[in-house]
């Protein structure tokens, strides 16, 4: 298959300045630079970013295996060449293949089938849509719902610009993205499902799934990453927002894999049934009244867990609010002494603030 190629000249004002941030950017997050022959080039996965003067202007060309690849490059690219510019903001125009991309290739939008209670706190939502397929692999478990603005008198979708960023009709209107995790999958119906935690002081999308009903259109960019990673011994440790994503990598373990799983919700009434194969421990911990955020359950708990020691291959993977996901990854890193590879642990939110 022919690479796809597109190339850009851009006027920095601080060309060498604006490079070595990007990609030194870019590096932190898992990209590779290097200089060959008077080039600084960046590596993404199987995608490429070479840079090189031309004259007055810096020459950028972007190469990856296809127009989606093609795509998320040239947006990498240019939003941190316009964060890193200084002076006049620079003019970024795109030539080369993707000209014709005229909304974001992993963007789609899907209709509401169904709404049901899973329990008292989460709600589920049932998308229909064409392409629900690429949402399979248990390695990306998550998408970006486009939460329209209240104030906004249509829906609004995305469309790309020539700086191959998005750009929107009525920018002061633009939705909200909020990621949330596809809980499950019906390939034969052509449907998805995805749970949302319901509470009193509800952020955009907690309102947005109180709101919808059969029939509304909704915007999703995806999938994403942080998902399942191939271990012998697992470690799952998340509240109630965490729990979609938990429930359905429990569903896709194997047979022969081992480990613990400790859940926080608010109290009996919120635990599901969860489908495992593996052998792994299911723990519940209940809050019993005390708001969410507020206990330290769930890192007490990763805390007493007890690894192996057997030279058997662990993966830990923990979302939660915020001051726990601190106190989690810092005994999966400097306690258990964890590897980057062997764990993943994020905020899903934070007390206090607005956020899903």
């Amino acid at each position: 298959m022919k690479d796809c190629l597109a190339h850009a000249r851009v006027a920095l004002s601080n060309p060498e300045e604006v490079i070595a941030r990007v990609c030194g950017h870019m590096v932190e997050h898992g990209g590779r630079a290097e200089e060959r022959d008077g080039a600084h080039i960046l590596h993404i996965h199987d995608a490429q970013a070479r840079f090189t003067r031309d004259g007055d202007a810096t020459l950028i060309e972007v190469t990856t295996k296809d127009l989606e690849g093609l795509y998320h490059m040239r947006s990498i690219i240019a939003s941190h060449v316009l964060e890193f510019a200084e002076g006049p903001v620079p003019e970024i125009a795109w030539a080369g293949d993707g000209g014709d991309i005229l909304r974001p290739p992993n963007f789609q939008i899907l209709q509401v089938v169904g709404v049901r209670d899973v329990t008292p706190h989460m709600r589920r939502l049932t998308l229909s849509g064409a392409d629900v397929a690429r949402f399979a692999p248990t390695s990306a478990l998550h998408l970006n719902i486009l939460v329209q603005h209240p104030a906004a008198s249509e829906p609004q979708w995305p469309t790309v610009g020539r700086n191959g960023l998005i750009q929107w009709a009525d920018p002061e209107h633009r939705p909200l993205f909020r990621k949330y995790t596809v809980r499950s999958l019906d390939l034969a119906a052509g449907t998805l499902d995805i749970d949302f935690v319901l509470h009193a002081d509800a952020g955009p999308g907690s309102t947005f799934a109180e709101r919808a009903k059969p029939g509304d259109r909704v915007g999703i960019v995806g999938p994403g990453g942080g998902g399942l990673v191939e271990a012998d011994w697992y470690l799952f440790a998340g509240d109630e927002t965490a729990l979609p994503a938990i429930a359905r990598m429990l569903e896709h373990l194997p047979e022969g894999a081992r480990g613990r799983a400790v859940i926080e919700v608010a109290d009996a009434g919120d635990i599901q049934p969860l489908t495992v194969k593996a052998d792994i421990e299911v723990e519940w911990l209940l809050r019993n009244g005390a708001p969410a955020g507020t206990t330290t359950l769930l890192a007490d708990a990763v805390r007493g867990i007890a690894f192996p020691d057997d030279g058997s291959r662990v993966y830990a993977w923990a979302a939660c609010e915020y001051q726990a996901f601190r106190a989690i990854r810092s005994c999966l890193r400097e306690e258990r002494r964890l590897q980057a590879h062997e764990h993943l642990a994020v905020a899903y939110w934070r007390r206090g603030e607005e956020g899903d």
